[in-house]
C-alpha cells in the first residue's frame, strides 16, 4: 500500500451507525480479519491488554435486554426515555455482530497506557472495517459498561470500555472535515 492509499484509508474511517446497516451477513473470515488487525496494535512492554467478547445470534437479544434493564435501573424515573430504550434495542437488532471492548490492567504500565493500546486496537479494527465495507460504531454508555460483568464474566483486572457495533453498510462516500494540522502542532527546534 502506498502512502497516499493509507492516508485515504485513514481519512475515510467513519462511525457508521446501525440505522445504516443492511441485512448482509459479516462472514467469519471478515470478523477474523478485524480481530487480527486489532491484535497488531502497539503495546508497551508487550502487555497486549485488549480483550474482545463477540456477541452474535441470541446473545444480541440477551445483551439488548441487559442494556435496557441497566438503563432503567440506573436512570431516575423522570429522566427515563422511551426513545433511548428503542435506540438501544435497534442498535442490537440491526447489528450483525457486537464486540464488547475491554482491557486488562496488568499493573506493568500505567492504566492509561493499557487503555490507549486498546483504543489503538479498536482503531485498527475500524480501519479494517472501512476496507471491508463494514459499518462500525464505538459506544460507551457509562452505566452499562460499568456493569458489564453482570452480563458476561470478566477476568481479574478486566474493565469494559465500550460496545463496538458492526454491520454491512450501504456503500457511499462519507466525507469528514478536520481543521488544518498546522493549527495543532508546535515545532520546538532549540
Amino acid at each position: 500500500m502506498v502512502s497516499e492509499e493509507l492516508l485515504k484509508t485513514l481519512q475515510n474511517r467513519r462511525s457508521i451507525y446501525p440505522i445504516e446497516y443492511t441485512d448482509e451477513k459479516i462472514s467469519e473470515e471478515e470478523l477474523k480479519l478485524l480481530l487480527e488487525a486489532a491484535n497488531w496494535a502497539p503495546t508497551h512492554k508487550k502487555t497486549e491488554p485488549w480483550r474482545f467478547k463477540i456477541v452474535q445470534g441470541e446473545g444480541k437479544e440477551r445483551l439488548k435486554e441487559f442494556m435496557k434493564r441497566v438503563y432503567v435501573q440506573s436512570t431516575s424515573p423522570e429522566k427515563l426515555s422511551e426513545r433511548k430504550l428503542n435506540d438501544m434495542a435497534e442498535k442490537c437488532d440491526k447489528s450483525q455482530a457486537i464486540i464488547l471492548i475491554s482491557f486488562i490492567d496488568t499493573g506493568k504500565v500505567p492504566e492509561w497506557e493499557e487503555l490507549a493500546s486498546t483504543a489503538m486496537a479498536v482503531q485498527n479494527m475500524w480501519l479494517m472495517c472501512g476496507t471491508l465495507n463494514i459499518g462500525s460504531y464505538w459506544s460507551s454508555p457509562a452505566n452499562i459498561i460499568a456493569n458489564m460483568d453482570e452480563f458476561t464474566p470478566m477476568q481479574e483486572g478486566e474493565k469494559c470500555v465500550g460496545i463496538f457495533y458492526l454491520g454491512k453498510a450501504t456503500k457511499r462516500e462519507r466525507l469528514a472535515e478536520r481543521k488544518p494540522i498546522e493549527d495543532k502542532v508546535v515545532f520546538i527546534n532549540h
